[in-house]
């Protein structure tokens, strides 16, 4: 069962500021004409006036401003390795409500290439990252490790054969290319001797599909480890929690050596 944050912090900030406010106004007259100003506020209203800014503050951050996140497979290598810590822009796509993750506020669209945190369409109460590959409107195909857009390839050419290390060693021998993306530049892995459709990827297997509109059609940069919607389809506009933009922290134990990628701290996400 998932711990469910963003209920318990609202509920936490709830509860809390209702005992404050309670004390505040009902309570603590009645307490200071019975025992004067010297009359000490129960524990349970201390804690509630200690905590309440602080439920609130993480409550408002988390919500709207920045959400970090954890890398916890291979499927985005190279451009994020597991045991990356990242931060994502709640604010990006526009501010949501928590818990019911209702829109109140337009900001903005994901643009092709974005690296986005959202939702898993078959199970929300997941968090998957990928790269938005399809826009809504956009005619997506994928043949022989090459991705089209209206009809269009998406060309990438080989920098050379990728190396991995810690959790990403097994990945080592594969393809280090870099794709252009319509306008912009990024680093896919591919393996050419995997077949196009692994993890029982379907859904472009009988040729191209059409991104219905409010949908976006993402991938993972490690084009034949990555479950992504080759496999499973489209990610709804409601589902988008934010834009991934900077990774503040790698942890791998499986790294030789010390855990820690200190090169990686502070790295934008492309």
């Amino acid at each position: 069962m998932n711990f469910d944050l963003p209920a318990f912090l609202v509920a936490a900030t709830l509860i809390s500021g209702l005992i404050w406010l309670a004390d505040r106004l009902l309570f603590a007259p009645r307490r200071r004409q019975r025992l004067g100003d010297d009359a000490k506020e129960p524990v349970i209203v201390d804690y509630a006036r200690s905590f309440f800014p602080i439920f609130l503050i993480v409550l408002v951050i988390r919500s709207f401003m920045v959400e970090p996140f954890r890398i916890p497979s291979g499927s985005m290598m190279p451009s994020l390795l597991v045991g990356d810590f990242i931060l994502v822009n709640k604010y990006a796509y526009g501010l949501r409500l928590p818990v019911t993750d209702t829109k109140f506020i337009a900001v903005g669209e994901p643009e092709r290439g974005d690296v986005v945190v959202f939702r898993f369409p078959l199970d929300k109460s997941t968090d998957y990252i990928k790269r938005v590959v399809g826009l809504p409107g956009d005619r997506i195909a994928y043949r022989n490790k090459v991705l089209y857009i209206n009809d269009k390839p998406m060309e990438y050419r080989s920098v050379g054969v990728y190396e991995g290390e810690g959790s990403g060693a097994r990945q080592t021998g594969s393809l280090l290319a870099e794709e252009r993306l319509v306008d912009a530049d990024h680093p896919i892995l591919v393996n050419p001797r995997a077949p196009d459709f692994g993890f029982n990827c379907s859904v472009l297997a009988s040729g191209a599909v059409e991104v219905p509109e409010g949908h976006y059609f993402v991938m993972g940069d490690n084009r034949d480890n990555s479950n992504d919607s080759r496999c499973w389809g489209f990610v709804p506009e409601d589902h988008l929690v934010g834009k991934a933009f900077a990774i503040w922290m790698n942890w791998d134990s499986q790294r030789a050596g010390f855990p820690i990628a200190w090169e990686r701290i502070g790295e934008t996400i492309n």
